[in-house]
């Protein structure tokens, strides 16, 4: 891995792109961030809450049928699986929502997928159940959060920005990778030093993952301002299919105390987007 240092170069290019790394905003005020096991509690089994997409606005009721780890819950009414469809353009996806749960006094940062799976009860034309996750929750799979899920509830939170201000190169690199399959422009122009617009990049995106990604010790890191990190990356893109990059991205901060950026610009390029 390259290690260069460039302070001129950095401000340059940070004044040509009128962009500056600034201090996160702090927790929207009525919006809670409880861990699983005090959610667990908050809606039981059985519990109808109702759950507000963040980007669209549009509500819709659930009932939480089953789950330990997280909630697995059903569209209560066919009206309301009509609504959650809506919100996912008309077709189920695995792709994570940031949401609100509320019940009651509460409202809630939760993460969601679009995707009916494994058994339900309803009658609510909705063939089987999806999942909902929180703070703390975990897959059936693994004993820690998934990261998109865990994003999706800090963009709901209001927590987003501290922890990208907080993160270290390689946790900034999974995010926006993240942000790529998540089709989520909110978090790939959260780390992206330049502003693009992202919709039309993002919705060529169908899948993505980090194959390879080579680490430094992070406390190796504190002082640097700029890296260029080898990966590789494998892109499910539509109408294309797959396509591999052999590379490396480009990080960029304006002192060891803010907040790392990605160079997007020949990122995109390098990967045809």
């Amino acid at each position: 891995m390259k290690r260069t240092v460039g302070c001129c170069l950095i401000v340059a290019l940070f004044l040509l792109n009128g962009y500056g790394v600034h201090a996160a905003s702090g927790k929207r005020s009525s919006i809670e961030m409880p861990e699983w096991n005090k959610v667990d509690q908050i809606l039981p089994k059985y519990t109808k809450f109702t759950v507000q997409d963040i980007e669209t606005g549009k509500k819709f009721k659930v009932q939480r049928r089953a789950g330990s780890h997280h909630a697995d819950v059903q569209p209560l009414t066919s009206k309301d699986t009509k609504i959650m469809k809506n919100i996912y353009g008309g077709k189920w996806s695995w792709k994570r929502r940031a949401i609100y749960v509320i019940h009651k006094k509460h409202k809630i940062a939760a993460s969601m997928h679009g995707m009916p799976h494994g058994a339900g009860a309803l009658q609510n034309n909705f063939p089987g159940h999806f999942c909902i996750h929180f703070y703390g929750s975990t897959t059936h799979r693994t004993n820690s959060m998934d990261l998109s899920h865990m994003l999706m509830i800090y963009k709901a939170s209001g927590y987003l920005n501290n922890y990208l201000a907080k993160a270290d190169p390689y946790q900034v690199i999974n995010a926006y990778i993240a942000g790529y399959k998540q089709q989520d422009s909110h978090i790939v122009s959260s780390i992206s030093l330049q502003k693009i617009t992202w919709s039309p990049i993002l919705n060529k995106v169908e899948n993505v993952r980090i194959s390879r990604l080579e680490l430094l010790p992070p406390e190796d890191l504190k002082e640097e301002i700029r890296l260029d990190v080898p990966l590789v990356i494998d892109w499910y893109i539509k109408d294309v299919g797959r396509q591999t990059f052999r590379g490396e991205i480009h990080l960029i901060r304006f002192s060891p105390v803010d907040a790392w950026k990605v160079d997007s610009k020949p990122f995109l390029q390098e990967n045809h987007l």
